[in-house]
């Protein structure tokens, strides 16, 4: 329980939601927004949208004291190797005034040898000022966007089901952990430190130079405000081209999942050229995103280096006019040009770290509302009520549901029924007509709109959610099983498993026999959604899971719906043994399932038409 709430209890992330209680998605909990986002997926949830940046210095929400210190010592070190190329201005105006005012006389090794120690001196000064920037800042980049990632994946799965319905899917979540971060970490990262040596070197080099000579400095700086406006509409247009970008990516990589996934039924109906296609059209709309990016990188860029070079050339012939008319010499008007070159240039260099803060930042806005997203069902949440154990008696008292993602289609309205400890009851009737949502809300998966679930005259929503959890298994139509071991899927049931409880369970479930029979037995692995095991065979092993965990509430999905009659009889045999003394609610097509049933109740439409005892038991 303490590790499940590290997260809550952690002051660092405590201190990040205080910075974004403004936030808009602090408000996922309130009705209207709610209802809002309901409405807005009759558009579509794979829609492309476009995401608004975030402020930059939120993207530093998750540090802890030691990415402070290591952000503290690098940003100290990127000034001092900022300095850097100033220094190396004034000490080429030395230069050229120790050749020049030395050209004939004994002065000029030794002159020349105090400015060559002085380079030696700033190359030592330099190289240990650029290994603790580029270090510290790279270290601690790596270790909030680690942090990040964590925080990203706990937040998707304390989320209600009703987030993946409406809200997210695979392909974006997939996309934002392998992707996204990655930007974020550029963004928050060795550019930052990159910057501030940029911008350090931007103030100094103009520093150096009105401290040389005001008047020609005034005259070069005239290039400045056409830069500065050539920077902002470059970053401009590039934070808008890399949000769309984003949202075509996004969009690709969930064909590609969902194919992936589904490769068996892509095959069997030949829509491969439709998957590449649909692909392609995702990538053409990223491929122009890029292209305008790539336009606006490089006329910015472009534009920024024509005024660069135009001024030089006036600078040096205005120079000259100073050299005769003010009494400069040549190594101030150098002085002067080399440190306003050095600045200006800067800001041109500047240009990617500008390019890379705004892509971190679009890719941070959507992580950032899903990391401080708070749940209506919180699976997290360590309050509510923890019995010594639970009957099993089951109510849903005059329900009122409808989907999330379809708000506007009544499941059910007023809905009842009861469930006694110990019996089997089954629920049988037409696809649609609300079967299975009834373990939808007995598993709390969603809460009803009006109405109570309660199990032995308690609100479900009163129980603490993992622990009520933990007294009911589920065995779905759909055996789901991961690209794991055998043994690895059964005690996914229930942590710390003995050898001697996997063995019973699977004696129970039927599954003894055929996994004796494997040459690896329990360490047999399952193969992507277990794929090298039969329709029966994957069932069997989750129903082993389910028992491993002993549950007073036993809900069947229409486990036996897509077997043959051959497995559905193994299948059946072995949900019979295991319903023994325990609260099971069916949900079944064919009456050989619930013939063995306490209790049969007929659902139409979200209603009970029919409800009585089986004449056979």
């Amino acid at each position: 329980m303490e590790e499940e709430n590290s997260m809550d209890r952690d002051p660092n992330i405590r201190k990040a939601n205080a910075s974004l209680r403004q936030s808009p998605a602090k408000e996922n909990t309130k009705t209207s927004k709610k209802n809002e986002k309901q409405q807005n997926l009759k558009k579509g949830k794979g829609d492309e949208k476009i995401v608004n940046n975030i402020p930059f210095y939120k993207l530093f929400s998750f540090a802890d004291s030691k990415d402070v210190l290591l952000m503290v010592i690098g940003t100290i070190a990127a000034v001092v190797n900022g300095m850097a190329m100033p220094t190396v201005a004034l000490l080429l105006g030395d230069m050229i005034n120790a050749f020049g005012q030395n050209a004939h006389n004994s002065n000029t090794l030794r002159e020349v040898s105090k400015v060559a120690l002085s380079f030696v001196i700033l190359a030592v000064g330099a190289g240990i000022a650029s290994f603790f920037q580029v270090s510290c800042w790279m270290i601690t980049g790596e270790r909030q966007a680690g942090r990040m990632r964590s925080l990203y994946l706990k937040t998707i799965l304390r989320q209600d089901v009703a987030f993946f319905d409406i809200e997210t899917n695979t392909g974006e979540v997939v996309g934002r952990m392998s992707g996204d971060t990655v930007l974020i970490q550029d963004a928050m990262g060795e550019k930052v430190g990159k910057f501030v040596q940029l911008f350090t070197t931007f103030i100094g080099g103009f520093v150096i130079a009105f401290l040389k000579g005001w008047f020609l400095t005034l005259l070069m700086l005239t290039s400045i405000p056409p830069i500065v406006i050539s920077g902002a509409l470059m970053t401009n247009v590039v934070s808008k081209m890399a949000s769309r970008r984003e949202a075509a990516y996004l969009k690709a990589g969930v064909i590609v999942e969902q194919t992936i996934r589904s490769i068996k039924t892509v095959a069997s109906f030949t829509r491969e050229k439709h998957a590449i296609t649909q692909y392609k059209k995702s990538l053409h709309k990223a491929y122009k995103s890029g292209v305008y990016e790539g336009l606006a990188s490089g006329l910015g860029q472009g534009a920024v280096f024509l005024i660069l070079f135009c001024s030089y050339a006036m600078a040096l012939w205005f120079g000259g006019q100073m050299i005769i008319q003010k009494g400069y010499t040549g190594g101030d008007v150098i002085n002067i040009i080399i440190a306003v070159m050095t600045g200006s240039k800067s800001l041109g260099q500047a240009s990617p770290c500008l390019s890379a803060f705004a892509a971190g930042q679009t890719a941070a806005s959507k992580m950032f509302e899903t990391i401080y997203r708070k749940p209506e069902i919180d699976s997290f949440d360590s309050n509510g009520r923890m019995l010594d154990d639970i009957h099993g008696d089951i109510e849903l008292r005059d329900v009122c549901f409808s989907y999330p993602a379809r708000p506007d289609e009544q499941i059910f309205n007023g809905f009842h029924l009861c469930i006694p400890s110990g019996t089997t009851s089954a629920l049988v009737g037409q696809s649609g007509s609300g079967k299975s949502t009834v373990i939808s809300l007995i598993e709390r998966f969603y809460d009803p709109q009006a109405g109570q679930v309660l199990i032995d005259g308690i609100n479900l929503k009163e129980f603490q959610l993992r622990w009520i959890r933990s007294k009911i298994g589920l065995v779905s139509q759909e055996p789901v099983l991961f690209a794991s071991s055998i043994k690895d899927n059964i005690t996914y049931g229930k942590d710390g498993a003995t050898v001697e409880e996997i063995r019973a369970a699977t004696e129970l479930a039927n599954a003894a026999n055929f996994i004796d029979k494997l040459p690896k037995g329990l360490d047999t692995l399952v193969g992507e959604h277990g794929a090298q095991l039969s329709g029966g065979q994957k069932q069997r092993i989750c129903i082993a899971r389910a028992i491993l965990r002993d549950p007073r509430i036993l809900l069947l999905d229409e486990a036996t719906s897509a077997l043959d009659a051959e497995s559905e009889h193994i299948v059946q045999d072995a949900l019979d043994r295991i319903m023994v003394n325990r609260t099971t609610v069916i949900v079944a097509h064919r009456l050989s399932t619930v013939k063995n049933a306490d209790m049969i109740a007929v659902i139409h439409e979200g209603k009970i038409v029919e409800q009585g005892k089986n004449l056979n038991t």
